[in-house]
């Protein structure tokens, strides 16, 4: 039997697809509303708790520790506000895209940090859903790469029916090249 001679052929940058090119896919409206939501509720908790503790009758702290604890409570509230903020813009970014080798994510405001991962070297794939998730019938989908403990990426915000699809396709896509 003979075997083809090793070959280790250059490959120029130029001949390379560009990442921009993909066919990257916004994640679910529903999502980024949800996501708005939360974070402005979790606003608006922490506002209303220091509000309360604040105004209490039993509470006299001296005048150093009231500042520090003013302060503190600012600080606090000013970095929920942004994280809602951040949310908010950031999400028009994160972005997905599926090849027929290969699953990308996107995201990053300031950073933009994307990730490719051949579909040979998926190991499993897991659908992750709490109970908000459920309600609104998202899903975030975790991506193992084998040899690795923990997720490489996760795509969070799928509808459930297209993250089951995009599983399946993959599962099946990855059985079907490893016969070949």
């Amino acid at each position: 039997m003979e075997t083809a001679p090793f070959q280790n052929l250059a490959v120029h940058p130029n001949q390379l697809p560009a990442l921009e090119q993909l066919d990257w896919q916004p994640l679910s409206p529903r999502y980024s509303r949800l996501n708005f939501w939360l974070n402005s509720a979790t606003s608006l908790l922490l506002i209303l708790l220091t509000l309360t503790f604040w105004l209490q009758p039993f509470w006299q702290p001296s005048e150093p520790n009231q500042h520090i604890l003013l302060a503190f409570a600012g600080l606090l509230i000013a970095g929920s506000l942004w994280v809602t903020l951040y949310c908010y813009l950031a999400f028009p970014r994160k972005r997905f895209a599926l090849r027929e080798h290969d699953l990308s994510f996107r995201s990053g405001l300031w950073f933009e940090k994307s990730v490719t991962q051949p579909i040979l070297r998926i190991q499993h794939i897991e659908l992750k859903r709490g109970p908000i998730e459920r309600r609104a019938g998202l899903a975030t989908m975790q991506v193992f790469s084998a040899g690795g403990a923990l997720h490489t990426f996760e795509i969070p915000g799928l509808p459930l029916a297209e993250a089951k699809k995009i599983r399946q396709f993959i599962l099946q896509h990855k059985s079907s090249r490893q016969h070949d």
